[in-house]
């Protein structure tokens, strides 16, 4: 009996070396597929991100058309302008983004009282920022979108002959934004943008208690332009 132990015993040895040697060879053969596989998704995955643009520019041609109100027996009007504005929109996910805008026009606040006519013609900077929630329509090459926001309209007087008040300041206004838009592809990265936006504020006075309506104001502004996304 312990001879015949001793011949399993040599038999089976090198077996035994031989089975674990084809073990870890066929777990070294996984690990190198694994290795292949997870190097082939995440290079997927990159090349995902790297087309995946989620940044766009846009520059857009706009008019600035603002309600004639009054208040404390003082009436204002504002000449109808055009402008421009530049804006950065970041695309979070498919429904929301977030924007920042900076537009600038000129135009004339003319004011109407017991002193007669007065007019201050200003550089009007529009600084805001908002979100955006995308709206997709099952059309080819559109999207559509609404926003709402808030930011500021700086008034600045341009202290131009005829269109002065004495003691007329710098000011401004805070503003409740909010509008609307779509957008047309051209290609992977240009498209065209048309949109409204309305701005809600109160009158500016610019620092002078005889132009103070206490009142409010709206300002709508449509535009077109283009968008560069990258």
């Amino acid at each position: 009996m312990p001879v015949l132990n001793a011949k399993a015993i040599h038999v089976c040895g090198p077996l035994r070396l031989e089975s674990l040697a084809h073990i870890q060879e066929r777990r070294i053969q996984i690990l190198r597929r694994s290795a292949i596989v997870a190097s082939f998704v995440t290079l997927l995955t990159l090349g995902a991100a790297a087309q995946e643009n989620r940044s766009d520019i846009s520059l857009q041609g706009t008019g600035f058309f603002t309600k004639d109100t009054n208040g404390n027996g003082i009436s204002r009007t504002t000449s109808d302008t055009g402008g421009f504005q530049v804006g950065y929109r970041y695309h979070i996910n498919r429904w929301f983004s977030a924007e920042g805008d900076y537009g600038f026009g000129r135009n004339t606040q003319k004011y109407f009282g017991s002193f007669g006519e007065s007019g201050v013609q200003a550089n009007v900077h529009a600084v805001t920022g908002d979100l955006v929630v995308n709206l997709p329509l099952p059309i080819r090459r559109i999207s559509t979108y609404a926003l709402a926001g808030g930011g500021g309209l700086i008034f600045d007087p341009t202290r131009n002959g005829g269109g002065s008040v004495p003691g007329a300041s710098t000011q401004a206004k805070g503003a409740f934004l909010y509008g609307a838009g779509a957008d047309y592809a051209l290609t992977h990265h240009f498209s065209l943008r048309a949109e409204y936006r309305g701005f809600v504020y109160k009158n500016p006075d610019f620092g002078l208690a005889a132009l103070h309506t206490d009142s409010w104001t709206h300002t709508a502004q449509p535009s077109a332009g283009i968008v560069f996304r990258f």
